[in-house]
């Protein structure tokens, strides 16, 4: 019976100092990894909710499934997410999970409110419609506004090819090296002149490169553009001239725009003038000389 006794504690004593060794060695190694690569703890709510493993981005993504869609949709809508700037694959998306969103917002904002108690079926039916065309329209502005840039920044951006041409450097030196220069001061520019450079790298026709970038950017002085140098690569004229001119002449329309612009002016103030300039110089200058006609009329009757 000893014996049994002794054996079995010798047993327990080598399995508990076993799992010791093996709990401090599980230890040292945790700690070890530590100093070589510590971890970082995130310095906020949002880093601790992405370590997680929650991401707002994804659970917008995953909330596209409830619009029904289309092929030919989703192509329409990759295309002006394209012209926006936004290039990555889950974009589209992650653009229709935000309308799900901005109508679930829209409804919750009527129920909690109570605004739509009077009559609740036109009401929600309107949240649930304004929802889903405003992420429709804050893309169209994103997209003018985008084109904007792009059309501001093409005179400037020729100018420096042009400058590029005449150094001695070949047309697509030129235009390589214009998007590393202006890259601050028209990123949107030099982005889509990027993608001409990485085009052309990977084999492609120059005119293809070019008319790619007019299909992504939709704006007319960028086709014009494309035509120009199009003709120019046919006929074998020299693309500094060519690229001079069009710069020139791109600057004439937009001065052409901007007295344009100014000319309208003038029709456009008709309106602030009658409805809130008129009634105020009306009531300052009649108002006392209608105060006084009151008062002298009311002289005269009570007599």
């Amino acid at each position: 019976m000893g014996i049994a006794i002794i054996s079995f504690l010798v047993v327990f004593l080598l399995i508990a100092s076993g799992g010791v060794l093996l709990f401090y060695r599980e230890q040292m190694s945790k700690r070890l990894s530590a100093v070589i690569a510590p971890e970082t703890k995130p310095k906020n709510l949002i880093g601790t909710i992405q370590q997680s493993g929650f991401s707002l981005a994804g659970v917008v993504e995953h909330l596209e499934k409830v619009i029904p869609k289309s092929q030919a949709e989703v192509g329409v809508l990759q295309q002006r997410l394209i012209r926006a700037g936004y290039r990555e694959e889950s974009a589209v998306a992650f653009f229709r999970g935000t309308k799900v969103v901005a109508m679930a917002v829209l409804v919750a904002t009527v129920f909690f409110t109570g605004f739509g108690n009077d009559n609740p079926i036109v009401i929600y039916l309107c949240a649930l419609g304004l929802g889903f065309i405003v992420p429709d329209m804050i893309l169209g502005r994103l997209i003018k506004k985008r084109q904007n840039k792009i059309r501001r920044g093409l005179p400037d951006a020729l100018d420096l090819i042009v400058v590029c041409l005449e150094a001695g450097l070949s047309l697509d030196q030129a235009v390589k090296r214009t998007a590393e220069d202006l890259e601050k001061a028209q990123p949107m520019l030099c982005d889509e002149l990027k993608i001409v450079v990485l085009e052309q790298r990977a084999g492609r026709p120059r005119t293809d490169c070019w008319r790619h970038m007019a299909e992504r950017t939709d704006v007319d002085n960028v086709r014009n553009l494309v035509s120009v140098l199009v003709q120019s690569e046919q006929f074998g004229t020299s693309v500094a001239k060519t690229l001079r001119t069009h710069s020139e002449n791109l600057r004439t329309q937009r001065i052409q725009k901007i007295e344009e612009m100014a000319a309208k002016t003038t029709v456009k103030l008709v309106f602030p003038l009658v409805l809130c300039i008129f009634p105020s110089l009306f009531l300052v200058v009649l108002g006392p000389a209608i105060l006084s006609m009151m008062d002298s009329f009311k002289t005269l009757f009570s007599k």
